[in-house]
């Protein structure tokens, strides 16, 4: 028997991912609310070679946040005279988090790269370890999609740009699905009684 605990205040968690709205279990002591859980382990993970060391450091260095097309579409927003909130957690999950989000139209924006979140247009997997990206870009849009049902079910409407979107085109549908939402939320609001 082994003396090893773990550090005082330390939770084990289980990495778990959403496959089917709607249904609460208990899984291993934990309530899932709106989905059913899986377990999200990584011993399905495909083998890979590791990447050298400036490599992994080039990875680990990119924006995760205020990405150049990200940073794009916001200027244009302001430029509009909208205002919203940067990086706000998603509600109901601390772990995630709202690229551009109007909290009054409760609506969440998202600026999703191609490399990362597998655009069809340009979208292209590395030759070295091409079956863990293709896994790991999976992972991502399950990622996305759970995030999106989260949102929906929390009454907000979620809008998904690719990096490669002209910021302008994307302004002009964000600006007329906030001002929408808005009327909508006026009108019922200032309905009989």
């Amino acid at each position: 028997m082994s003396d090893f605990r773990f550090p005082r205040g330390f939770r084990r968690q289980i990495r778990t991912l959403p496959v089917a709205p709607g249904i609460s279990q208990d899984f291993s002591g934990i309530e899932a609310r709106r989905y059913t859980w899986l377990p999200m382990t990584y011993q399905h993970e495909p083998a890979r070679v590791r990447p050298d060391g400036a490599l992994s450091a080039k990875m680990s260095g990119l924006a995760r946040r205020d990405t150049k097309p990200e940073m794009e579409l916001r200027r244009v927003l302001h430029r509009r005279g909208l205002r919203f909130r940067v990086q706000l957690k998603v509600p109901g999950n601390r772990r995630r988090t709202i690229d551009i989000a109007f909290t009054r139209a409760r609506l969440a924006v998202y600026v999703d790269g191609c490399f990362w979140h597998g655009c069809p247009d340009h979208h292209h997997l590395p030759r070295t370890n091409s079956e863990w990206w293709q896994w790991k870009v999976e992972l991502i849009r399950r990622r996305d999609a759970s995030t999106d049902a989260e949102l929906r079910s929390a009454g907000w409407e979620v809008l998904r740009f690719w990096e490669h979107t002209n910021p302008e085109d994307a302004a002009s549908a964000v600006v007329r699905t906030y001002e929408a939402r808005v009327r909508d939320a006026a009108s019922t609001s200032s309905g009989p009684r």
